[in-house]
């Protein structure tokens, strides 16, 4: 018994020095978290004097059957092992076996019935498509059989002998696959079909066998691609012929090569226009043209041949419903060709703002991260989608039928079109792995997205970048949340964890906890470093470290590898005034304190109860203690102060006689995650002061730190974290004297995105 109550008492202890311990660990090194530092990847985040990464090369014939919605292709890989390893065999992803029937896609994803299901929604529960890739032969670069295993979204490539460091291997497969109705089973690649022309829209990609990363890292990055992870890629140079009916339009990876064969006379003299075009874009193809094309198809066929260096992909579009236009821009000192291809389901919203947005993210992530290098930049519409590959993306958004929308369609659009422009940055040409970290591209992206968008236009409305936007979710239940450092595939509440918190939290870093200079050095020195490379999270960490002299070890492990929210709390203040030692001053001040002070309950009642004391009564018993007030300043009390005020300095004199206020701020960290402590005094006379204290006021290992600060001004209020910039989650504890805050479910009610179309509604006011 003695032993439990020995235990018991101890527990509280104990507790509270795991806390501690706890605390403590939030500001311990990385270290053991990252990989050594080695010959390829250095300790500063830049490539070592030995980094490698390898090569591969396609040469690519491309058809399109429109009829049967297929597509059947050639190609033939030339593969650099640039490594230092001897490799026994090569691994391509086969991305289209996603679509297989028999593909882990279907058969991992759940599903259930209930009793108000429609037919399509029956139908999905078994794959009724299937869309994987067909392969007619894997040959070697003499036409001879070559040894190769599938396993689902993967092939080997069993090489007949073993590929030394710097030697190449080509080979060549021959493949085709239906292409999948993007509206009806989804997906980044697919078709949309116009029933009303009976027409296609096709927005191609993932549609050949692509080399797997092969690095210093990983090995081969072959793990299975489920459909959320994206991709991780080898650079290369392309060369790819596209055959399409010949009355379609073709935009793609690359710089198209034969104008002269596939463009008419008016188109070329237009798109010559459209290269010295450098404020509005030039039609090339007018929707005049495209409405007659949409009601005579062509029995004919055209090839367009396109040509890509340095690229990690290729993708392209085909349509014979294509609008063009295009203009150039300067970058420094190079002409890039910023370019749309949309139906005439897009305008007016398309023909005015999509290649201006090009144009502007273009310059703006140039200006951010690193010039972009390649010579053009496409933006296509495509409902329902947005999604990214080199040079060319494809977007979402369009107008109603009667041409009006609504400011979540038109900003929705132009959102999108920067942030799939942009990652021709995040992962283009800054490769990072994205079947691995999601963030590395979409959260460094979606970042600059919102830098972009606010130099678009003043309050732009961007739906990432603000801390006050990702408070819902970091309040939100822990048990469905992941750390950002999460594998693609198990990431839970996709958009916010891999896009929203991370560009958040690069936010943070920039506009609070580095600031904006020192961030924007760092970050710059990262995509510079890495550009056309692979890196990898560490190498990100430790530039923006190392670029800096910050140590953010701290904000790394609680931003991305833990899920506990800020919640810091200005838990006490209490104010105090310099006593001056003055007792002709101090008691003076006291004894007005207590002369004006309320009388208590029992004083208040004895005077009206009391007749008379026995002092009033008999006067004898009175003595010196009945005249004597303590608050009174003898002439002792003078000379005494007298003496003492002689013995100061001046510079003591002088802190005595000022005057200041003296405030005791308690903060505690009720949310766990470690922050700056960030507040506003509000002073009597209308003016404020803007307080910012480091995170590692918390390095010791307390939830709760106290600070005083001394000040001339008289402070009426305080506020914490007072420009939204901490993602704190709960403001009621942010304010002396409390202060009521709004409930964070009715500011989200009265916030969110408005729906409606007042164009459309103002046209219908004004018909007569």
């Amino acid at each position: 018994m003695r032993l439990l109550v020995t235990l018991l008492l101890c527990l509280p202890s104990l507790l509270l020095v795991s806390q501690k311990q706890e605390q403590i660990a939030k500001f311990q090194q990385l270290g053991s978290e990252l990989p050594t530092p080695n010959t390829y990847r250095t300790a500063s985040g830049a490539p070592g004097p030995e980094y490698w990464q390898q090569r591969a090369d396609y040469k690519m014939d491309i058809r399109l059957d429109d009829e049967t919605q297929r597509i059947y292709g050639t190609e033939t890989i030339t593969y650099f092992n640039q490594s230092p390893n001897p490799l026994e065999y090569l691994w391509l992803q086969l991305d289209q076996n996603m679509r297989a029937n028999d593909s882990d896609t279907y058969l991992i994803g759940t599903s259930d019935v209930n009793q108000r299901m429609t037919i399509d929604q029956l139908k999905r529960l078994d794959p009724t498509f299937d869309g994987g890739f067909k392969l007619d032969y894997v040959h070697d670069a003499q036409g001879k059989d070559l040894s190769h295993f599938i396993e689902k979204t993967m092939m080997r490539i069993n090489l007949p002998k073993v590929l030394q460091s710097g030697e190449q291997f080509t080979f060549k497969i021959k493949w085709w696959y239906n292409i999948n109705d993007r509206m009806e089973i989804g997906g980044r690649s697919g078709y949309e079909y116009f029933e009303e022309n009976d027409n296609y829209l096709y927005t191609i990609a993932q549609f050949f066998p692509r080399m797997c990363v092969y690095d210093d890292v990983e090995g081969w990055q072959n793990k299975q691609f489920l459909g959320r992870g994206e991709f991780a890629l080898a650079f290369g140079n392309y060369e790819v012929d596209i055959t399409v009916p010949a009355d379609h339009l073709v935009a793609a990876t690359g710089s198209l090569q034969n104008e002269s064969e596939v463009l008419t006379k008016a188109q070329q003299k237009r798109f010559d226009e459209a290269r010295k075009a450098f404020d509005q874009p030039v039609i090339i193809a007018t929707q005049e043209e495209a409405e007659k094309r949409e009601k005579s198809k062509s029995k004919k066929s055209k090839t367009w041949k396109f040509k890509a260096e340095m690229v990690r992909d290729f993708a392209f579009a085909s349509s014979r419903k294509f609008i063009w236009d295009a203009m150039a821009t300067d970058i420094n000192g190079k002409t890039i060709m910023a370019m749309s291809m949309y139906p005439k389901e897009g305008n007016p919203l398309w023909e005015q703002y999509s290649t201006k947005a090009v144009t502007h993210t273009l310059n703006w992530y140039s200006h951010y991260t690193i010039d972009y290098t390649y010579p053009v930049a496409w933006s296509i519409n495509a409902k329902s989608i947005g999604m990214e590959y080199p040079m060319i993306c494809f977007n979402f958004g369009r107008p109603e039928k009667d041409g009006t929308y609504s400011p979540r369609t038109k900003y929705g659009m132009i959102g999108v079109i920067i942030h799939e422009v942009g990652h021709n940055f995040f992962p283009m040409i800054i490769n990072s792995d994205e079947r691995q970290w999601t963030w590395m591209d979409e959260g460094l992206n979606s970042f600059v997205q919102f830098m972009t968008e606010q130099q678009w236009e003043r309050d732009y409305p961007s739906r990432r970048g603000e801390a006050k936007n990702i408070v819902r979710y970091m309040s939100s239940d822990q048990e469905s949340m992941v750390p950002i450092m999460t594998n693609s595939e198990s990431i839970l509440q996709f958009g916010n964890n891999a896009y929203g918190k991370p560009a958040t939290a690069l936010n943070i870093l920039r506009e609070t906890v580095m600031g904006r200079e020192a961030f924007d050095y760092a970050f710059k020195k990262y995509c510079e470093r890495w550009a056309f490379k692979h890196p990898t999270p560490a190498d990100f960490f430790r530039t923006m470290e190392d670029a800096s002299a910050i140590d953010l070890d701290w904000f790394w492990r609680g931003w991305f590898y833990s899920t506990v929210p800020v919640d810091i709390a200005l838990s006490e203040v209490n104010s105090f005034k310099l006593d001056s030692g003055n007792p002709m001053i101090e008691k003076a001040k006291d004894k007005k304190k207590r002369d004006e002070g309320p009388r208590t309950i029992s004083q208040i009642r004895n005077d009206k109860e009391i007749k008379q004391t026995y002092s009033e009564i008999d006067p004898t018993i009175l003595d010196f203690y009945n005249s004597y007030d303590p608050l009174d300043a003898t002439e002792i009390d003078k000379k005494k102060y007298e003496k003492y005020y002689a013995s100061l300095s001046d510079n003591e004199k002088e802190f005595l006689n000022a005057g200041y206020n003296f405030y005791e701020l308690s903060f505690t960290n009720e949310g766990g995650l470690i922050m700056p402590v960030i507040f506003q005094f509000q002073y009597e006379d209308g003016t404020t002061e803007d307080v910012r204290i480091p995170a590692e006021i918390w390095r010791k290992g307390s939830t709760t730190v106290t600070k005083t600060f001394k000040r001339m001004k008289k402070v009426e209020s305080i506020i914490l974290d007072p420009y939204l910039e901490t993602a704190d989650i709960d403001r009621s504890n942010n304010y002396f004297p409390p202060r009521e805050e709004v409930d964070r479910f009715d500011l989200f009610k009265r916030n969110r995105r408005d729906r409606s179309n007042p164009m459309q509604n103002a046209n219908k006011t004004i018909k007569p």
